[in-house]
């Protein structure tokens, strides 16, 4: 049925798959506002590198412990209402600083937020992944990519310039208005979600059973090296931004032209794809971004930043919506929740060491080597992913060309 009709509104497949994808932009852009927010306001009140990249790692504290649960919830009773309950708690952790001044408000807000946007975070992939299969699912994928690019962009843009305009106290007011949206259009718009059905079938064994899956697990690992270049991005750029002179806007600016690139890149995903294949492009995407983070700390002028950025988004723009497609693609019957749950585990695992790591790094020896440092790491992440690609091919355990073959 390709379009049903309800209190007046028509849906059709498409407008429901926008009206998804609306959801998760406005939720980005809370996320990625929240943390840019809450790494500028923690340096203006004296926070070392080693301290941002404690708040770093406490975002991701409760997406570690829970995201497998939280697919597992999801699985279970649908994805509708883990979705409104982690938009709610964005909102509510965002009002966090506003009650509570100091480096203790925004150290709790980071943790509290984790809590929100995992629960909304799985069920949001789940959600886009059960509305086709195949090439479809590519399709899907790759538009939800696109939201999450725009979110990528307008996230610290809109707070780079709130801060500049407003202040720290007020920004948080508006990035948590921006945070329950989702929520709000979730029950506004029920039948944005599918019916719950749960399956009739699904493969016996606990979580670490799936790791016997050797594409699923080169998968996970891959995420995990993907998301090690985006979050550093995330955090260690604006500490690079104010040591070389920029303004919170300026930074908001140039953090904004990677989700340009990435939103560029993420229009042709689909083609790309069909002709490479996933694995193949995730590779390319790794190396390009390894060799990337190698010229961040040479420059120190906005506008050429601005165009590192722009290559690094060239470079990452795919990685993170093909590790999501390949990990729902491997994932058993009835346990995609589940499966997404344990890639988010490995990412925020990675999340939380990462920072805790660079941060100490670039303590003791500056920002130069933590940059270099992940271009390294990158790197090796892209000639490992070239092996393991090699490797399965010869065994015919991975398709050479994209995902055609898993249409039905």
């Amino acid at each position: 049925m390709d379009a049903v009709s309800t209190k007046g509104f028509q849906y059709t497949r498409r407008v429901i798959l926008y009206l998804a994808v609306l959801c998760t932009l406005l939720h980005g852009v809370a996320q990625r506002g929240a943390k840019m927010l809450a790494s500028l306001n923690a340096l203006s009140l004296g926070a070392s590198s080693l301290e941002v990249g404690l708040l770093a790692a406490l975002f991701p504290v409760f997406p570690l412990l829970l995201a497998v649960y939280a697919g597992k919830v999801g699985d279970r009773i649908g994805v509708k209402r883990p979705m409104v309950w982690g938009s709610a708690l964005n909102g509510v952790a965002l009002l966090v600083p506003l009650a509570w001044h100091g480096m203790g408000g925004i150290f709790a807000a980071a943790f509290l937020f984790g809590f929100g946007h995992i629960f909304f975070h799985v069920s949001a992939h789940s959600l886009v992944g059960s509305y086709g299969d195949g090439e479809a699912r590519v399709r899907n994928f790759a538009t939800f990519s696109l939201g999450a690019s725009l979110s990528a962009f307008f996230g610290p843009a809109l707070t780079g310039f709130s801060i500049d305009a407003l202040g720290f106290a007020p920004t948080y007011a508006l990035l948590a208005g921006v945070g329950v949206l989702p929520g709000l259009i979730l029950t506004l718009f029920p039948r944005i979600v599918p019916p719950h059905r749960k399956p009739k079938a699904r493969e016996s064994g606990g979580s670490l059973e799936l790791l016997s899956n050797a594409d699923l697990r080169r998968t996970l690992v891959m995420s995990g090296v993907t998301l090690t270049g985006i979050e550093l991005f995330t955090f260690y750029f604006p500490v690079y931004g104010r040591s070389i002179g920029l303004t919170a806007s300026t930074i908001g600016i140039v953090m904004s032209s990677y989700a340009v690139a990435a939103f560029i890149v993420r229009t042709g995903m689909t083609r790309a794809t069909r002709t490479m294949g996933e694995a193949a492009v995730l590779t390319a995407s790794l190396l390009m971004a390894g060799a990337t983070y190698m010229l961040v700390p040479l420059v120190s002028h906005a506008a050429l930043l601005a165009v590192v950025a722009f290559l690094l988004g060239i470079g990452l723009g795919c990685a993170q919506p093909l590790t999501i497609i390949l990990t729902y693609n491997h994932a058993p019957k009835g346990r995609s929740g589940e499966a997404l749950g344990m890639r988010l585990t490995v990412n925020k695992l990675t999340q939380i060491l990462v920072p805790l790591v660079f941060g100490a790094m670039g303590s003791a020896f500056g920002l130069i080597p933590v940059f270099w440092a992940n271009g390294l790491f990158l790197l090796g992440g892209g000639v490992v992913s070239l092996a393991e690609r090699k490797i399965a091919i010869k065994s015919g355990s991975a398709p050479i060309t994209g995902p055609q073959e898993e249409e039905k």
